[in-house]
Order: C-alpha cells, then sequence, then structure tokens
C-alpha cells in the first residue's frame, strides 16, 4: 500500500467532544485533512514539544525517548495504520541494530514522539477516504512543525505587559500547566514579530 505523508496543522479544542482536542493532519502533497480527536495530556504532550519547552521534570514521552535513545532504538516514521469503530490506530516504526521493529501505539502518543523525533507522519488512501475531509480553497493552513505555533484563544493574555507574561510564563511551567504555557508563549512570540 502506498502511503500518503501528513504534517501537523492544527491543534485546538475539539467541537464534537468538550473537554478533549483535535489534531489536524494535513496531506503534504494534497488538500485533504485528517482531524483526529485526543485527550487533554495527549495535546498537552505535543505542544510542549511543539513549543520547544523544557519542563523541570521529562513527561512521559519525553521518558521514552530518552530510553529509546539510551538503548540505541531509532525512530524513523509513525504509520497510522488502520481506523476501527471511528477509532485510529497508529505504529511506532523503529530501527534497532539495523533491524525494522514495529511498535503498536495510540495514534496520539505516536504523534507526541515523531515531534519529539522530527520523524515523519504516514497514512493510507483508505484511512484518508473513510476520516478525511477536503480543505476549502478559501483556507489556507501552513503545517505547526515549521510555524512552532499551536492555535488557542490568548484573548486576555493582551491584556499583560510584556514582563507580567514572562513571569506569568515561568510560574505555570513550575506547575506543569504546559496548555497554559503555550498560549502565554504564543502571546509572547506575537508581541516580538510586531
Amino acid at each position: 500500500m502506498k502511503k500518503i505523508e501528513l504534517d501537523i496543522v492544527a491543534l485546538s479544542h475539539s467541537v464534537t467532544q468538550s473537554h478533549n482536542y483535535a489534531v489536524v493532519l494535513g496531506e503534504l502533497d494534497g488538500d485533504r485533512r485528517l482531524p483526529i480527536v485526543i485527550g487533554g495530556f495527549e495535546a498537552q504532550a505535543i505542544a510542549v514539544a511543539m513549543e520547544n519547552m523544557s519542563p523541570n521534570r521529562p513527561l512521559t514521552h519525553d521518558l521514552f525517548k530518552n530510553t529509546l535513545d539510551t538503548f540505541n532504538v531509532q525512530l524513523k516514521e509513525i504509520i497510522i495504520n488502520n481506523l476501527l469503530d471511528g477509532i485510529f490506530y497508529a505504529q511506532l516504526v523503529c530501527e534497532m541494530n539495523g533491524e525494522i521493529v514495529k511498535i503498536d501505539s495510540r495514534t496520539s502518543d505516536a504523534i507526541a514522539m515523531s515531534v519529539r523525533y522530527g520523524c515523519p507522519i504516514y497514512t493510507f488512501e483508505f484511512i484518508m477516504d473513510a476520516a478525511g475531509v477536503h480543505l476549502d480553497e478559501s483556507e489556507s493552513e501552513k503545517p505547526l512543525k515549521s510555524a512552532k505555533k499551536v492555535k488557542g484563544k490568548s484573548g486576555s493574555l493582551s491584556n499583560y505587559s510584556l514582563k507580567a507574561l514572562n513571569k506569568m510564563l515561568e510560574d505555570v511551567l513550575a506547575e506543569e500547566d504546559y496548555e497554559k504555557a503555550a498560549k502565554i508563549r504564543d502571546e509572547i512570540n506575537k508581541r516580538s514579530s510586531e
């Protein structure tokens, strides 16, 4: 089966399921998007890696990466390889001692690992046919991996000074509230680029 390469386009609150998030993957060579509903902790793990944040203690995905690195296992790619009853399935494709090893994974965890390793994300045509949506021509999203930005409302953050935002960022990182930290970092970056 021919693999279709995807990139992370958006990470936002899920409109269909409250208290959940959606990671939207986009075809590199096409206009289809693959929205996947994920939990808050998984969204946080993806956002932390995309924002290059350094938590005080390693998150679970960082620990797993450190373990793989210690034992010289390289993550080559992830493949979203199945969709059954609305649930996506994925595999981590690793190389160990010259051999390819595939490890079953939740899709959200696989995506969090791909961000940490900078490895490609793939899926198959039958999954895009079943769950993919076409992007309207009026929409022009750019992949988040290159933009290093997570969509989120920063509304009330615009009322704070840059000094106050930096202090707030330190406080929420100390509390390990990475979702809020990502929003604060976005506001700081927005002001820096103005």
